[in-house]
């Protein structure tokens, strides 16, 4: 049984390599070069700064997974409204490890105070993310056609969308 926990430096490498991965075969991101693991250490102290959580998600002791979540938007209205990113080691896919991951994501940023989760997903044809939204709740919101070019392709981004613990029912404190 895989174990999600809070990511620590030690896990910065490792990260950096499942990233790297995705950047370099995947259209789930449409970053082109990958970051390097100084450019990933600063992201997470960012996402960290701002009281969100970065998780990992491990298996026999090893990292397979990471994701976090980051505001939408810089601007204050945004303040409830958060980002999430999901990867996983290619040898992790299809274990459903993802939805795990994103479960504990999602509880992770409603403590944050968190109101609502988006997705905004890679690629219409990334069947396996949008699987995993899914599953977990999020709604589909739209689809922003050949909006990235990456692979000698035009790409779409699905946006999903998920409200957490109260969601818009009440105002926030």
């Amino acid at each position: 049984m895989p174990l999600i926990r809070s990511s620590t430096d030690a896990d910065l490498a490792v990260i950096t390599g499942i990233y790297r991965h995705h950047v370099l075969h995947g259209t789930g991101t449409f970053e082109i070069d990958p970051p390097t693991e100084t450019d990933m250490r600063a992201r997470r102290a960012d996402v960290l700064a701002k009281g969100l959580p970065f998780l990992v998600l491990e298996d026999s002791g090893e990292v397979v997974g990471f994701a976090y979540c980051n505001w939408f938007k810089p601007r204050p209205a945004y303040r409830f409204s958060a980002e999430d990113s999901l990867y996983l080691s290619p040898l992790a896919t299809g274990k459903g490890w993802g939805r795990l991951l994103l479960s504990e994501l999602m509880s992770s940023a409603e403590r944050a105070g968190v109101r609502k989760l988006i997705a905004v997903i890679g690629d219409s044809a990334n069947l396996a993310s949008i699987g995993a939204h899914s599953a977990c709740g999020f709604a589909h919101a739209g689809v922003l056609g050949a909006c990235g070019w990456k692979f000698e392709r035009w790409l779409d981004v699905v946006l999903m969308q998920c409200p957490l613990g109260v969601g818009d029912r009440q105002p926030p404190v």
